[in-house]
């Protein structure tokens, strides 16, 4: 018989209102087996692999089925005597064991998780399938507060196709959530594949909140382009495999007080294209109102690189404009369509009001090798 139910002939089954289990009455199987299984009735513990034990007898096949119609893998240990799954058994689910030996017997039972009351969720970036550039970090940003930063970040996991050395490093992002990235310990080799499967169906986040699903995200680093910004200088230069490629004359942001540029490296977080530009979303009162060509954004709090004709007397002169970098509308154009999301801005000088932090846009790469990695919770 499966010990851990109720009796020999129960078995449970989700409920259609989401998870909680039923029970019915099953026909006794002409062999019982003599099976035990560590989770049972209608509260068993949530983020807990199954473990299926026979007495007398070796499994042959162990099959575990979720309330939604998944499955959880797992394997026969070697002397046939457990069986063990591969994955944690989530929250709110009704989850059904069969087994069956070796010599012919089977049984059959099941049990539900406890409900979790609330449910965290997150955003991966970059998205699938993408081409980034050299300096893309893997961003995780959460919902919910975690409060269990080992338990998750033991659940990620990333893999690339030449063993890239890097670290996970948790924050609060500039939106107030909770987020970890993980940087290389240098910028990515051209052509890396990186993958990253967040295991965390049926992981306790703390306070509550449970994660119900795992995810996944990939993708390819393109060219090895950098764009050095030189802010004394006035100088844009693009290099790619270590060569310039264009050298344009620019104009950063006025020296001095908030209309300064930020110094540090920037990663290239989205081609924006044409938008319109506000001062008061950057606390610059109404200095400004306008539509900006070629727009590429730096940083969460609204530093682009970008056309503007207007400033056209700065450019290679002087730092004259409200905190971005400003080129002609031909050069800015050229720059859009040669740079890609992930590579980094590399900004130096004095003309600025202080270095990228970590978290506006992705600043990982301002934080030294040996202080990102204590920034992992399990380090």
């Amino acid at each position: 018989m499966l010990v851990g139910t109720a009796v020999l002939t129960v078995a449970l089954t989700a409920c259609s209102g989401g998870g909680a289990a039923q029970a019915e009455v099953a026909d006794r199987p002409e062999r019982p087996a003599d099976v035990s299984v560590n989770l049972r009735g209608e509260h068993a513990k949530a983020d807990e692999p199954v473990r299926v034990k026979v007495a007398g007898d070796r499994l042959k096949d162990v099959t575990v089925s979720d309330s939604r119609g998944g499955k959880l893998d797992g394997e026969v240990s070697s002397d046939g005597k457990s069986w063990t799954s591969g994955h944690k058994t989530d929250p709110g689910t009704g989850y059904t064991v069969e087994a069956g030996t070796e010599s012919g017997g089977s049984a059959k039972s099941g049990f539900a998780t406890v409900p979790s009351g609330k449910v965290n969720t997150l955003n991966l970036a970059p998205g699938h399938d993408t081409t980034v550039g050299i300096a893309q970090p893997l961003s995780v940003v959460f919902d919910h507060p975690v409060k269990n930063k080992a338990a998750v970040e033991k659940r990620l996991r990333v893999s690339t196709s030449n063993n890239t050395e890097g670290s996970w490093g948790w924050m609060r992002d500039y939106s107030g959530k909770d987020r970890v990235d993980w940087r290389p310990k240098d910028y990515w080799k051209p052509g890396t594949k990186v993958s990253l499967k967040a295991n965390l169906g049926g992981v306790d986040s703390g306070a509550g909140r449970w994660f119900v699903r795992d995810y996944a995200t990939d993708f390819t680093v393109g060219r090895d382009q950098v764009v050095k910004v030189d802010l004394d200088n006035h100088r844009l230069r693009l290099m790619r495999d270590g060569q310039l490629v264009r050298d344009v004359p620019m104009s950063a942001g006025t020296p001095g007080g908030d209309r300064a540029s930020w110094r540090g490296t920037a990663v290239l977080m989205a081609k924006e294209g044409t938008i319109n530009m506000r001062s008061e979303t950057v606390g610059l009162g109404d200095a400004y109102d306008k539509m900006v060509d070629s727009s590429m954004r730096l940083t969460w709090s609204g530093m682009y690189a970008h056309a503007a004709p207007w400033n056209t007397a700065h450019f290679g002169k002087t730092n004259k404009s409200s905190g971005c970098i400003g080129m002609s509308d031909d050069d800015a154009s050229w720059v859009y369509d040669q740079v890609q999301v992930g590579d980094p801005f590399e900004m130096t000088g004095n003309d600025a009001k202080g270095t990228v932090a970590l978290n506006n846009g992705y600043g990982d790469w301002n934080t030294s090798w040996a202080d990102w990695q204590d920034l992992s919770a399990l380090h």
